[in-house]
């Protein structure tokens, strides 16, 4: 059964329930697939607690004050304001919180008593049966954007149409190609990458041909989904600074030329892109590559959730690694939390980097000792976090400085969190300003004497 059919069921909104996941910190491997089938677990005990979704819904769709919150949750009004400063939330002016704040989540949040939750999800799923890790905040912004894909009939109630084209935008390493995957995967579309060669004029098997032969063919074909890189380079503006390839101008025409027919023909087009700020207005306007989707480095959280993943993927239970994993308690996600902290703005290519640096510096420690029983200590960690830090540049803290000024402009009201978290984050690199030298004369009280 599909998400939107359980809540039709239950006389529940999907985005509701999608919201109370992401309040009660839910596994979403423990809730839904990717597809948005509900998972039997999940649909068992939203049946058993369909009385509280509704309550919990009818909540949120409320406008209230923080005390009206306290009063509901029977929580000190300091402990709810605190909890509700952390989060961030958009105030009105007459001093009522937005709809999209959680009274229920609040509590929780506060140690409410919610065990009738966790019953149903009392496992923890393992690491390496998970289809992504954390992110489910994007998951579900992402999947509003695919709804048309999804459910037919906003179309003919609404008449929202599918998206024609979709820009992942975000700082190299942070996984724009992965979540390209994962919405060709929610959508059922075959992934197809256009490669750099498919751009201009090539041969094929002495044949010559271009890229409007190439978007033609894809146009022909069954739920294709076309993956271009490097999207804000191809798609730039021409403007008196910028230096357009000649191809890059024929691509954008071609694609400008097409889009019209993307919807109908079943395909859809994602570019992944740096920044979405030097992109062409015409290639961003309604209709065409009008959804722009940030993809944020991983937080504190998932950085140490795609570590541990990472150390024990593909692990045997009785290999070397896995053992001293385990003697360390580091087949278990606090181990890595210290590590984690220090990672601050790490891309998920750096975190990947720091695992295999980490698993090389363990072999070779066991190859000295042949001792299973080593410790992973902080030498071992910080050698190998200095090796993931070396894609820690300028260039790369610079780009993310980019990220944050395109993300507050296009998507500010739907990840305030991540946009605060990854701010203050990127803060701690800022170079502090030594004091300036005072020039001049000084006297010393104790000899008196003067410069």
């Amino acid at each position: 059964m599909k998400l939107i059919e359980l809540a039709k069921e239950l006389e529940v909104s999907a985005e509701a329930v999608k919201q109370f996941i992401q309040d009660f910190d839910l596994d979403l491997t423990d809730c839904i697939h990717t597809n948005f089938e509900v998972k039997k677990d999940f649909e068992k005990f939203a049946r058993e607690n369909a009385e509280f979704l509704r309550l919990y819904e009818k909540d949120l769709d409320k406008t209230k004050t923080l005390e009206q919150i306290a009063e509901t949750i029977k929580q000190p009004k300091e402990k709810v304001e605190e909890a509700i400063k952390e989060k961030d939330p958009n105030i009105f002016d007459n001093g009522f919180f937005k709809s999209s704040v959680s009274s229920y989540g609040i509590d929780n949040q506060l140690g409410g008593n919610y065990q009738f939750v966790y019953n149903y999800f009392g496992h923890k799923t393992s690491l390496q049966k998970r289809d992504f890790i954390g992110y489910r905040d994007l998951f579900f912004y992402i999947s509003g954007m695919l709804e048309p894909f999804l459910n037919p009939q906003q179309i003919k109630d609404w008449g929202i149409n599918k998206p024609a084209g979709i820009i992942l935008y975000g700082p190299p390493g942070s996984g724009k190609i992965f979540w390209a995957n994962k919405i060709a995967e929610i959508i059922g579309y075959r992934f197809k990458e256009v490669k750099k060669h498919y751009l201009g004029t090539s041969y094929v098997d002495g044949n010559q041909t271009n890229f409007n032969d190439f978007l033609v063919t894809m146009m022909k074909e069954d739920k294709v989904l076309l993956f271009m890189d490097d999207f804000d380079e191809i798609m730039m503006a021409r403007k008196s600074e910028n230096n357009v390839a000649a191809c890059n101008l024929e691509t954008q025409e071609i694609i400008l030329h097409h889009i019209s027919r993307f919807e109908q023909e079943d395909l859809l087009m994602v570019g992944s892109a740096k920044s979405v700020s030097d992109i062409d207005e015409e290639i961003t306007a309604p209709g065409r590559f009008d959804v722009m989707v940030p993809v944020f480095p991983p937080n504190v959280v998932e950085r140490a959730e795609i570590i541990l993943y990472s150390m024990t993927k593909n692990l045997e239970k009785d290999s070397l690694l896995f053992k001293i994993l385990k003697n360390n308690k580091a087949d278990k996600i606090p181990f890595w939390h210290g590590v984690s902290a220090k990672m601050k703005v790490f891309s998920n290519t750096m975190l990947i980097d720091f695992t295999q640096s980490l698993k090389k510096r363990i072999k070779n420690l066991y190859q000295k000792t042949r001792n299973e029983n080593l410790k992973i200590d902080q030498n071992l960690l910080n050698g190998a976090l200095r090796d993931a830090a070396g894609k820690l540049t300028g260039e790369y803290l610079d780009q993310i400085a980019v990220f944050l000024k395109d993300v507050t402009i296009n998507n500010f009201d739907q990840f305030q969190s991540r946009i605060k978290e990854l701010k203050k984050e990127v803060d701690t690199y800022r170079a502090v300003e030594e004091p300036r030298r005072i020039i001049g004369f000084h006297h010393n009280e104790e000899g008196g004497s003067q410069g």
